[in-house]
């Protein structure tokens, strides 16, 4: 089986060795940039199986980087802040960015989280992480088309039409749709989410949830999920 190729952007050269001989550690292959301009360019060339972005890189910043890279692929990208500021991870979400971890982190962290994202992704973990599969709302066989409103859901081809026209969904958002369509009209709390979207067994940040929301409202239409203040959100049946 394939190793898992990580592309890591970080400028700081203490940290982007030091991390990329962890990642190597664990199996993963690692390309590893010093800016935004070069991590492009071994995107486009390497096309790699997930993206670490940190946010402040020269020449071209992490946020601006998610975008360029969002426009031509949908693989996954972690950001990494060096503060857990909210200014930060909302842009770096709302530039479509998966997840993201706050510096200084834990390598075993980094790690758990990338195999995360990539179990959500259906890749394989890498070496000693989960296969594909992802998390059970993925795996659950909800069947056939889904009809809400305006909006189609095909559970079986993993697609999505609004009034006819197809939506592109990046997979994170993909999930996100799938666990709301399992229970329409009914309440998920943001906890619940990240557990079964995000595979966290562990506490997370909300806002991960809340933007994608958002992001996600603005494809498949603002009324289409409601949210029940100090509860969490609904997809309207």
């Amino acid at each position: 089986m394939a190793e898992t190729h990580v592309l890591f952007v970080e400028d700081d050269d203490v940290i982007r060795e030091a991390t990329q001989l962890a990642l190597e550690r664990v199996g993963f292959t690692v390309t590893a940039m010093p800016d935004g301009l070069s991590g492009l360019e071994a995107f486009r060339a390497d096309r790699p199986d997930i993206a670490l972005l940190d946010v402040m890189v020269p020449g071209l910043d992490g946020v601006s980087l998610c975008r360029r890279i969002r426009d031509e692929s949908t693989v996954p990208v972690i950001m990494l802040s060096a503060r857990a500021d909210s200014i930060d991870v909302v842009l770096g979400l709302e530039a479509g960015a998966d997840d993201y971890v706050t510096k200084p982190f834990d390598g075993a962290v980094l790690v758990a989280r990338i195999r995360a994202v990539l179990r959500r992704f259906g890749h394989a973990a890498g070496p000693d992480g989960a296969g594909p599969g992802g998390t059970e709302a993925a795996d659950e066989a909800l069947g056939g088309v889904l009809v809400f409103g305006d909006l189609e859901v095909d559970t079986d081809g993993m697609e999505v039409r609004r009034s006819g026209e197809q939506v592109a969904l990046t997979p994170t958002e993909m999930r996100l749709l799938l666990e709301f369509s399992s229970a329409p009209g009914t309440v998920l709390s943001r906890d619940r989410l990240l557990e079964r979207v995000w595979d966290y067994g562990w506490g997370g940040d909300t806002r991960v949830v809340d933007v994608h929301v958002q992001r996600l409202r603005t494809k498949i239409g603002q009324d289409r999920i409601d949210t029940v203040r100090g509860f969490g959100y609904k997809l309207r049946g």
